[in-house]
């Protein structure tokens, strides 16, 4: 039996938001079926809470210090443009592919511009990073039919090419394909009406009512226009989670058709999180300055799903990231990893079908830029490059992560271990040329970097295709 891929992989989706996650008002049918007859990753995260390093860490299995995308990557800045990102890695695309698959993308990349023809491992692209009404092109080894010009956002175009792609792929050869969906990315109007009214009446019970996080002042997405309202926001918000899942459901119905269902793996996954009032903050780890680690920020959707392969109905603790997620879907193909490069991630395929892995680590280690992290199951340590501020945070006793106890007399021998946990994990994988502590040395990623010179901290201004909402 072929051993399909399928990966969505979502923008902005907060592990919050998934009624599979305990959320009580938003709809999410989809989602929920695939967690409660697969694979329910309770404590997922994400390696850098923002969009293209954290898709680099997934596409790659390596760090940030270690692939050198340390922020957003802003695609129509000639300096960024010119950036030859990720070029000494190898993508799971390009590492599945030559293993046999026919490989494929619908949707978000925003890891560089792509010229005339789809990034290195490719047989399929079909890039969409906004909701604009133009036609884009879409590579393939078939013809394609045009895509048709319409007055506003097809909604429905990043599903249809995946369609495509599941229909007239080779099907001699197994597939691996990603679908890129990037609705619950701020900003949170315009989506469709007929889901967002439907929402207008919740209570939004879910979201914590908690003080302003006083650990920095508000810039970016927290600053937007959209947040003025917060409650239209958050029906914008939970419209955009069930639109999502109804198009997984598209897929599926396509795999379920096709009787592809019991030999696809299916993996539900998000870049990053998102917090949608929690903390009193609208948007993820670049909501804030200095940069935050915030739970909301870092927390992922992590959803595995293979009718008679995976054990169904399963609910893991183990923490994972997207690096654990790239070592589990390569060992899942039965494609080995380069023997030439170091990879942070172990798969924890055995946890999905039932088995035990002893030693497990019960850390997770993250960054952005010049910020690093290690989260164990009670406490949290953030640290920033060269003096701080650094936070410690106790989550058992303090979930809401209100009080930073790093200056606190006796907890300096807990800092101190977890501070030199945390040094010897980025000193065994750091590639010095790509190190984050180093980020203001390094290739520009956009015009917003807080650790550039004084002054940088621009507000973000809203997209330019909202006009075209």
């Amino acid at each position: 039996m072929q051993r399909n891929v399928l990966v969505v992989l979502t923008d902005d989706h907060g592990q919050w938001a998934a009624g599979c996650y305990g959320n009580s008002e938003v709809r999410t049918p989809t989602l929920d079926h695939l967690a409660g007859t697969g694979v329910r990753m309770a404590n997922a995260f994400t390696p850098t809470p923002v969009c293209s390093p954290a898709r680099a860490s997934f596409w790659t299995g390596r760090l940030p210090s270690q692939h050198g995308v340390h922020d957003y990557l802003a695609g129509r800045d000639p300096e960024v443009a010119a950036t030859p990102w990720l070029q000494d890695e190898t993508t799971l695309a390009a590492l599945l592919h030559d293993q046999g698959y026919v490989t494929g993308l619908s949707g978000k990349w925003h890891l560089g511009p792509v010229g005339e023809l789809p990034p290195a491992g490719f047989d399929f692209w079909y890039e969409r990073s906004g909701p604009v009404p133009r036609p884009l092109p879409c590579f393939a080894p078939w013809p394609t039919e045009p895509e048709r010009e319409t007055p506003g956002y097809d909604r429905h175009a990043m599903t249809d090419r995946a369609v495509e792609f599941l229909r007239r792929r080779d099907g001699e050869r197994p597939f691996f394909l990603t679908v890129g969906y990037f609705a619950t990315h701020s900003p949170w109007l315009g989506h469709a009406e007929r889901l967002v009214d439907s929402y207008r009446g919740c209570h939004f019970d879910d979201i914590p009512d908690d003080i302003t996080y006083p650990f920095g002042r508000l810039r970016s997405e927290a600053v937007y226009g959209t947040r003025a309202n917060p409650r239209e926001a958050l029906a914008q918000y939970y419209a955009a989670v069930t639109d999502v899942d109804e198009q997984v459901g598209r897929l599926l119905d396509e795999l379920e058709a096709q009787g592809l269902r019991e030999s696809t793996l299916v993996v539900y996954t998000a870049d990053h999180g998102l917090n949608a009032g929690h903390h009193g903050l609208w948007g993820k780890g670049n909501a804030t300055i200095p940069y935050n680690m915030l739970e909301e920020s870092i927390r992922v959707p992590l959803i595995l799903n293979q009718p008679g392969t995976l054990l169904g109905g399963q609910v893991r603790q183990e923490p994972v990231t997207h690096l654990d997620t790239f070592a589990t879907i390569a060992e899942h193909a039965g494609v080995p990893l380069p023997a030439d490069r170091r990879y942070p991630g172990r798969s924890f395929r055995d946890l999905a079908v039932g088995k035990a892995i002893p030693g497990w680590p019960d850390a997770v280690h993250g960054e952005y830029g010049t910020t690093r992290m290690i989260r164990t199951p009670q406490h949290k340590l953030v640290r920033r490059h060269p003096s701080g501020p650094h936070e410690l945070f106790d989550l058992a006793a303090d979930p809401r992560e209100t009080t930073n106890l790093h200056a606190c007399p006796e907890h300096q021998e807990l800092v101190k271990k977890l501070t030199e946990d945390l040094d010897r994990y980025f000193e065994e994988y750091t590639d010095p040329r790509f190190s984050g502590l180093r980020a203001a040395e390094l290739p520009r990623h956009n015009g917003d970097e807080a650790w550039r010179e004084p002054g940088a901290h621009v507000v973000v201004d809203e997209p330019a295709w909202l006009a075209n909402l």
